[in-house]
């Protein structure tokens, strides 16, 4: 029995939720994978969305037919592009922990899910929810912001410390950008703090290259004496970068980036979707 690419793709039929199921499905066809979408029912959405519904039986009917159009419309849209299959779940929790044991349970390889962006950022770095699963997931997370509406990507721009792992993580970058035809420039941002010179960078720039078997790789040293999180947004607007790729491992550049002090100062790099690779 064939093992595809399994996408998992959480819904609150919000408009940044549906920007999220366009990205999963596009990205579905280029992996030929099985995509889910999946809801965590709550009470108070169902009263929001079946108010003045007289054919709504009841809020699980309303919810699960909701589900199922979106579904439909995926198929018929991508299964023809090489999207394998797409169902829809719908499961009783919290809606964190139920999104995560489901993923690991049934051994998603990625998480597509949306954020409201800029507003919510502010409020804790990438949205509530977001942000919870990007923390506490074992598995690879693909956030969408609101505003952020599917293209091609041009540019994947990932953001490196030059770890140990990133030999393997950028793989997956290659992967992703292969299907299309997409540059992808690694950054490293170095801080007053923390500094890298250009000597340096070409001896990890030397030990990172066996590992990487596509053309389109760039390699960029970036020096800024603030916050390296606002040396990056500076990178990504003159670069014009479409995905912002970062590998998240405890005590490293994620968390020292992403930060509520620092989301205050910026708004571009919240504006675009942002890879979280969670396994190397």
């Amino acid at each position: 029995m064939a093992n595809y690419f399994k996408i998992l793709c959480p819904t609150d039929f919000s408009e940044c939720s549906l920007n999220a199921i366009e990205y999963a499905a596009k990205l579905g066809e280029k992996y030929g994978a099985d995509l889910i979408l999946f809801h965590v029912p709550d009470r108070e959405d169902y009263q929001k969305l079946s108010a003045g519904d007289s054919k709504a039986l009841d809020q699980y009917a309303f919810i699960q037919k909701k589900l199922d159009n979106l579904v439909k419309t995926v198929q018929e849209e991508s299964t023809s592009k090489g999207l394998h299959s797409c169902k829809a779940v719908i499961l009783e929790g919290k809606a964190v922990k139920t999104i995560l044991t489901y993923a690991e349970e049934n051994q998603i390889d990625l998480i597509v899910m949306g954020t409201e962006g800029v507003n919510e950022f502010k409020q804790n770095y990438i949205g509530t929810r977001s942000s919870k699963v990007v923390e506490r997931s074992e598995i690879d997370v693909l956030i969408i912001p609101r505003r952020v509406y599917f293209k091609p990507p041009r540019k994947f721009v990932y953001a490196t410390d030059y770890l140990e792992e990133d030999k393997i993580a950028i793989q997956k970058v290659v992967e992703m950008a292969k299907f299309f035809n997409s540059e992808i420039d690694m950054v490293h941002v170095s801080s007053k703090e923390k500094t890298i010179d250009r000597g340096l960078h070409q001896l990890m720039i030397q030990e990172i290259e066996p590992f990487i078997k596509y053309d389109k790789v760039n390699y960029v040293l970036k020096s800024y004496r603030d916050e390296p999180g606002l040396g990056l947004e500076n990178y990504l607007i003159t670069a014009k970068g479409d995905i912002l790729v970062t590998l998240s491992k405890k005590k490293t550049w994620f968390e020292q980036v992403f930060t509520k002090n620092l989301s205050r100062k910026m708004s571009y790099f919240i504006n675009k979707p942002l890879l979280v690779l969670k396994r190397a």
